[in-house]
């Protein structure tokens, strides 16, 4: 016979024990096997492997030819030969649609045919897709397939005209959510819905049957799927998951006499977690803008905490928040490196009351807390602007004093950064009451002004280094980072006169000095980069950037470097957070909008993303967002790697749906017009929760940001004036206010330059009822408030 060697190959029936064994039938056939034994419909059926891996199994053509005879009915009736690989069908990995299927057989020479063309799709799977995908449905043990073996079995079976088919998911798979179960069909088979060509109907069911909704929405007397149909699948599937030890992925069939038929089950994979009840809602937004890329570990301990620690200050202050929380719980903190917010500390949406809003309105304890605060409020509304000013002289007072880092001791580099972390907590701490209490009576801003600057000064000086140096007000463009300082745009239409710093309302002057001590603390810490290198105590400069603040201070007092640095690497680039999320197992689930976005399609799963719109076609974009007609499963290669999958059409239950949730690609599937709507180079992000896609408006610094996401040592401070001591000048765009005596927002700061030269430089003094540790400078620097940022 022609297409493969029949003789080499032996045939096993799904009822023979050795079916059920993975390492020899697949993982597809044994999984068919084990339900066909356990009572569920399934098919009839043989696996053909070769003889070496089935020893006993009847062998040979004529063996081959009869088991195929009794089940075609010698060719009066159609079979289907599908794959049945042991690499497939695992919890890991399904390995779904990535071999061949073929529908509709006939007569001998077709069903050889079949078979060759099964098998030869296995060595068309690349071989890095193949690794790792261990077989899950055995007893365990090594394969018996030979070395180098492909692990391919095929498996036959009767073909069923089904009238409605599809895809079934013991649990939802795109929420996290075991109490739910997803049905997408169509009429006739479910190959149409699995390949991705059609999108289905989507039906969500409790776990005993009882309808949550479909989409798209149907009358009810026309269903596809009727209240019968739904109520024995639902029972297929719990009576699978106890079979089979979890939920699963099932392909099932009605047909012409309405009998339900099982096609296929495996276990569901990429079952994300769901966050846990009263998990936080957290959101890039408030802090987005001044940290739009990922931050390294010691950028975040110099900027993140300082940050967090000034908006407490702030929020106890005014009374915003309950001190109980306001202790645990950070009010900024990282997720992937990337920053984000509690958008309920910081007012955004409504902190969620515990008990209702009947039980709170009886409780007086926050009325009592909001009367406290409005009297604190009131006072400080008024000593704010002088209190602004005092704290914004002394800033530029101690960075006009600061020598040239490569002039200054090693300790006093320390107690500079140091200096700089208290500082820029009570910077963080007045410009956010700044915003909240005074009235804004002047529209400028701190990048208006710089873009003034720019506008004015860029034809007369090209370099960025002395022309930030000339005007330190430029900084405000560029985000602070420990790598290559990002570049300033090269040109910008007129954009005003510039008006000088002093002329900034508050807030932005506020604003201003954080950057710039910001910019001090880098310069500082890459001349300790470079004597940590010279000293060979590292190998790399820009390595540093990988510790955290303590292991740096540490190694000052002669405590020396962490051993595992030399292996550490530089925390990868991550696509942007979702607008609003909740944590699950430390990584984002977004939070379902209040109605769905228009233009939006179906969420299939794979967290959010965002990046730049590719085809398919060309040159593959970095962080590349594929949009397409269809889910074509000829696009799995593709998958790794990307930033986001969008199609036009589809099922979220497809196999290339599945594949993505594989990978953590944020998928949504029926986007309308999407490859019209989002031509190639598009910045867009992708939400698979919600299915929501939208097109991403990039500012300049956001851009910049992301392009100096390696990790580099600064440019180093030299006499061309490029260097971070040259922010001298800063000291006389204030005029310094007179003394106003102790300031709780901002102690700490008179008398800086002769600040200690210790880990933690001095302080911030509490009041005695704060409800932040009193034993440490920054809540960072305390384990127990550390622990509270996963929550």
């Amino acid at each position: 016979m022609t297409g493969f060697d029949a003789d080499g190959h032996a045939v096993i029936t799904l009822d023979a024990g050795q079916a059920r064994d993975a390492r020899i039938a697949g993982a597809k056939a044994a999984h068919l096997a084990r339900a066909a034994r356990a009572g569920l419909p399934v098919l009839p059926g043989f696996v053909v492997v070769p003889a070496a891996v089935a020893p006993g199994a009847p062998r040979g053509e004529v063996e081959l030819r009869r088991a195929w005879g009794e089940l075609s009915g010698e060719g009066a009736l159609s079979v289907v030969v599908r794959s049945s690989s042991v690499h497939e069908d695992g919890t890991e990995s399904s390995m779904a649609g990535l071999f061949e299927t073929v529908l509709d057989v006939r007569d001998w020479e077709a069903f050889t045919d079949a078979v060759r063309r099964v098998l030869r799709s296995a060595r068309h799977v690349p071989v890095r897709q193949l690794a790792g995908c261990a077989n899950e449905a055995g007893e365990g043990g090594a394969s018996p397939w030979e070395a180098g073996g492909d692990g391919m079995a095929v498996l036959v079976q009767p073909m069923v005209r089904a009238v409605a088919g599809g895809v079934m998911f013991g649990a939802d798979p795109l929420a996290g959510r075991h109490d739910r179960m997803l049905v997408s069909a169509v009429p006739g088979g479910p190959d149409r819905l699995v390949d991705g060509s059609v999108q289905g109907v989507r039906y969500q069911l409790t776990r005993h049957a009882r309808l949550m909704g479909t989409e798209p929405a149907e009358p009810r007397g026309t269903r596809l799927l009727d209240r019968g149909r739904l109520r024995r699948l639902a029972r297929l599937a719990r009576l699978a998951q106890r079979e089979f030890g979890g939920p699963q992925d099932i392909e099932f069939g009605f047909d012409a006499d309405d009998r339900l038929w099982l096609f296929q089950t495996r276990p569901i994979t990429a079952m994300p977690a769901a966050p846990p009840r009263r998990a936080r809602l957290l959101g890039p937004g408030p802090v987005a803008e001044t940290f739009p890329g990922v931050l390294q570990p010691l950028e975040e301990d110099l900027w993140l905490a300082p940050m967090s620690y000034g908006l407490t200050l702030a929020l106890d202050v005014t009374g915003s928040a309950p001190r109980g929380k306001l202790r645990n719980l950070p009010v900024v903190t990282t997720v992937d490196g990337r920053a984000a917010a509690d958008l309920g500390f910081l007012g955004v949406i409504p902190a969620r009351r515990r008990g209702g809003a009947f039980l709170a309105f009886l409780n007086p304890a926050p009325g009592a807390r909001r009367a406290a605060a409005a009297w604190r409020t009131g006072r400080l509304r008024a000593a704010l602007p002088m209190l602004a000013v005092d704290l914004m002289a002394d800033v530029d007072r101690h960075l006009s004093e600061l020598p040239a880092p490569e002039d200054m001791l090693t300790g006093r580099l320390f107690a500079a950064v140091s200096w700089g972390r208290t500082v820029l907590a009570s910077l963080h701490a007045q410009e956010s009451l700044a915003g909240a209490l005074l009235p804004q009576r002047s529209g400028a801003t701190a990048v208006g002004e710089a873009l003034a600057v720019l506008s004015e000064a860029r034809a007369a000086e090209p370099d960025d280094g002395r022309l930030i140096a000339r005007h330190p007000v430029l900084l405000s463009l560029l985000p602070p980072s420990l790598g290559p300082r990002a570049p300033l745009p090269a040109r910008t239409p007129w954009a005003g006169v510039a008006r000088g710093a002093a002329a900034l309302p508050a807030r932005e002057g506020l604003r201003l000095r954080i950057r710039w001590v910001q910019e001090m603390q880098t310069g500082m810490v890459c001349e300790m980069a470079r004597r940590l290198t010279a000293a060979g105590l590292v190998d790399d400069p820009s390595r540093v950037p990988l510790l955290r603040w303590a292991e740096l201070t540490a190694a000052s007092d002669g405590a020396g470097l962490p051993a595992d640095l030399p292996e550490r690497l530089p925390r990868p680039h991550r696509p942007a957070l979702p607008a609003a999320f909740r944590l699950a197992a430390g990584r984002p689930v977004p939070e379902p909008a209040g109605r769905a976005t228009k233009g939006a399609g179906q969420g299939a799963g794979g967290g959010f993303g965002s990046g730049t719109a590719w085809h398919g076609a060309g040159e593959r974009p970095r962080s590349p967002v594929l949009v397409v007609r269809t889910l074509d499963p000829s696009l799995a290669s593709l998958l790794p790697g990307l930033a986001g999958l969008v199609a036009e059409t589809g099922s979220v239950l497809s196999h290339l749906a599945v594949l993505a949730r594989e990978f953590e690609v944020s998928t949504a599937v029926g986007v309308p017009d999407a490859v019209d709507r989002f031509p190639e180079g598009t910045r867009m992000s992708v939400d698979g929760g919600t299915g929501a896609v939208e097109e991403v408006r990039v500012t300049v610094v956001g851009e910049a940001a992301e392009r100096g996401e390696v990790v580099e040592c600064p440019r180093a401070s030299s006499g061309d004036g490029a260097g971070v001591d040259t922010l001298g000048p800063a000291a006389g765009t204030l005029s310094p206010g007179p003394g106003s005596g102790p300031d709780p927002l901002g102690p700490g700061t008179r008398g800086a330059p002769n600040a200690p030269s210790g880990p933690r430089g001095g302080g911030i003094p509490l009041p005695s009822d704060s409800p932040l540790p009193s034993n440490c400078v920054l809540p960072s620097d305390c384990p127990d408030y550390r622990e509270g940022m996963a929550s």
